[in-house]
């Protein structure tokens, strides 16, 4: 007995190990990309304007791939999936090095925004498993390593360019190291999904309100993190009045805070429970955005920004796993219909903050953030106790 305990316990742990590396293989595939967007717009001579329409096609092909990619995890099953996925990421990364145009860099992205989001849903997938094999919360710790990934990618970007290191080489090697950290995990990984929910599932399946619920929490955070990602620069310079140096202080604050966020967020959710979770992390956030919307200055802005990271650090790793414990529908199917509804709040946050900056001003466009911040709370409230 005691045998099969200790077999038991290693082979959970190498299931963990397994997906925690598929979530750092997708942060850094992401983050490396993101690391040379300024080389490649160099490289190909396009203006600050231009740089924006090419941005909007990596959304445009998540958003393509968001009906198909719960299904096809549900028909395949996700260590399938993800696999491929992982691979086809890789290699459309370096076909955004190898572009030579603007418009082939659109349609190349358009496709990486295609292999960004089935590796998604499939990854995240492999994670409701393995918090089934644990049965308490895991998912967040996952989230902190895709977080850490784009630290490390961020660090070998910056080496790369000033080694003067073509993108297409440096994403060459990143490809390299993603199939070898494949090869050497793959048999670790989940054979099979747990908490599929409904079988035979269907392409387009209506969720019930609890997923709706949990969609529309998904959908105020990433409100938050979508300004927070696009504005908290432009905030400190114009609003804080920061000095140059100092600009970019508050979104390295909200970066760090979110990181370390997520990886004691299992820990409180498993003593608290995910509803209490929600409504602290809700609150964090309005309060956050509060004191650096009231008190503009640089201390109070970065203690600000610092209670926004932790707030918003859980909510998304703790509603994904909530959502692949659906009993209506599949795992898969599931976390597509919540990642659905909460892109879009990632899709028209940012420009919603530069609406709002434009008619009154960008103090009172990220109170909007505290509202959301709010509104989380509140509909975290109406959850029943998990």
């Amino acid at each position: 007995m005691q045998d099969y305990a200790l077999k038991f316990s290693q082979t959970r742990k190498a299931h963990r190990v397994a997906v925690s590396v598929l979530f750092f293989l997708q942060g850094i595939c992401f983050a490396s990309w993101a690391s040379r967007i300024p080389s490649i717009q160099q490289s190909l001579h396009l203006t600050d304007a231009a740089l924006g329409l090419v941005l909007f096609s990596l959304p445009v092909g998540s958003m393509i791939s968001l009906p198909f990619a719960g299904w096809m995890v549900s028909k395949l099953g996700s260590r399938t999936i993800v696999t491929a996925a992982l691979v086809f990421y890789g290699i459309t990364l370096c076909g955004l090095g190898m572009a030579t145009t603007k418009w082939q860099l659109i349609g190349v992205l358009a496709v990486f925004g295609i292999g960004g989001n089935l590796s998604n849903i499939s990854v995240n997938t492999q994670a409701v498993g393995v918090e089934a094999i644990y049965q308490r919360s895991v998912m967040a710790s996952f989230h902190g390593l895709w977080s850490l990934a784009g630290f490390t990618a961020a660090a070998i970007g910056s080496y790369m360019i000033g080694h003067n290191v073509a993108p297409y080489q440096h994403f060459v090697l990143i490809l390299s190291f993603m199939v070898l950290a494949l090869a050497l995990t793959f048999r670790f990984t989940l054979e099979e999904d747990l908490h599929t929910g409904a079988t035979g599932q269907k392409l387009f399946v209506k969720p019930d309100r609890h997923l709706l619920k949990l969609g529309l929490i998904t959908f105020c955070s990433m409100i938050c993190e979508g300004a927070m990602f696009d504005w908290s620069g432009i905030y400190f310079q114009k609003v804080v009045q920061a000095k140059a140096a100092w600009v970019g202080a508050g979104y390295t604050v909200f970066m760090c805070t979110m990181a370390t966020g997520r990886f004691i967020a299992d820990w409180f959710s498993t003593k608290f429970g995910l509803k209490r979770t929600l409504q602290v992390s809700g609150l964090l956030t309005a309060l956050g955005l509060s004191i650096a919307v009231a008190f503009p200055t640089m201390a109070p802005a970065l203690a600000g920004f610092f209670l926004v990271g932790f707030g918003v650090s859980s909510i998304v790793p703790l509603v994904y796993s909530a959502a692949g414990r659906s009993k209506v529908m599949s795992a898969g199917m599931a976390l597509a219909t919540v990642s659905s509804i909460g892109f879009i709040g990632f899709l028209i946050g940012p420009p919603l903050i530069g609406l709002l900056a434009g008619m009154a001003s960008l103090r009172l466009s990220f109170s909007l953030i505290a509202v959301m911040g709010l509104v989380i709370a509140a509909l975290a409230g109406k959850m029943e106790p998990a």
